[in-house]
């Protein structure tokens, strides 16, 4: 099992440290984390918490994560990063092809695209994209931008997005992998269909394991067992070096986790203690799995 660093919600000027770290203490990967905007009110729950509020406020600090991606990769020589998620729906598909393709020429293939949809009907709306139908307007965001990486001269004719031949220099020397996000069916569905992995919000390990027998089903159907595919997740009830080991042998890939968090330095803590915390992490767990 791998295990990957979050920096969600740290200062933006701790997270090139924090990812140099992390690369030193044996961590595969930094999880960035997308959120355009804080709306002073929304119109929709946030789905991942059980009261469907916010675990944020205005001043909480969110960096994009194409620009946090080069500032990592060009600190860095083996770490890979992806954001969990980057929310698709309010974007547009061909810019976000240019900005995958160049931070993968640029950090030398090390980075992985995490999708969702995003939850917040005001992102997009703000954006001046519709709400509605945005799971259909994302599954063609997906494969334009699929098409676009492969390289060479394409051309789409979708009901949402609609281009004649075009081209963008440099293709990917590897393939981009694509970790879908979201618990919903659908959202399970798309990451067998499409995804090189599926990554989670935070869950209980029982919840965990009911949905990777679930994905497991959905790979099934599409003659996917066996392919490579990643379980990055959250666990939030299974901790310490058997609760690791509990999640790697359940079929976890990849644990995705904040480790000063264990040792109580808070996500606005001291780069200091957060790289203390990161080094006591790898000593206790990751050279002992």
């Amino acid at each position: 099992m791998k295990f990957t660093l979050s920096v969600a919600m740290s200062p933006l000027d701790q997270i090139v440290e924090l990812a140099r770290c992390a690369e030193e203490c044996g961590f595969a990967s930094v999880a960035l984390p997308d959120s355009l905007f804080y709306s002073e009110s929304v119109s929709a729950d946030y789905p991942y918490t059980p009261d469907g509020s916010r675990m944020w406020n205005a001043d909480t600090p969110w960096p994009d994560p194409f620009v946090a991606a080069g500032a990592i990769g060009a600190a860095t020589s083996r770490i890979r990063f992806y954001p969990q998620v980057l929310k698709l729906g309010s974007r547009s598909p061909l810019l976000l092809a240019r900005q995958i393709l160049t931070v993968a020429a640029m950090t030398q293939n090390r980075f992985g695209l995490g999708v969702g949809i995003g939850w917040s009907p005001e992102e997009f709306r703000w954006c001046g994209v519709p709400f509605e139908r945005r799971g259909k307007r994302v599954d063609e965001m997906i494969e334009v931008i699929t098409l676009v990486l492969g390289g060479g001269m394409v051309e789409y004719h979708g009901e949402f997005f609609d281009f004649d031949k075009l081209q963008m220099s440099p293709a990917p020397s590897q393939r981009v992998p694509i970790y879908v996000g979201g618990h919903t069916d659908v959202a399970l569905a798309r990451a067998a269909r499409v995804g090189d992995g599926w990554t989670s919000a935070m869950m209980k390990f029982d919840d965990l394991v009911a949905t990777m027998k679930q994905l497991d089903e959905l790979l099934a159907e599409r003659g996917r067992i066996g392919d490579p595919f990643e379980i990055q997740a959250v666990c939030i009830d299974r901790f310490g070096l058997d609760g690791y080991r509990e999640q790697r042998d359940a079929g976890i890939t990849d644990a995705i986790t904040v480790p000063w968090l264990f040792y109580g330095v808070g996500f606005d803590g001291e780069l200091q203690a957060k790289k203390d915390g990161i080094r006591r992490f790898a000593d206790e767990i990751i050279n002992r799995m």
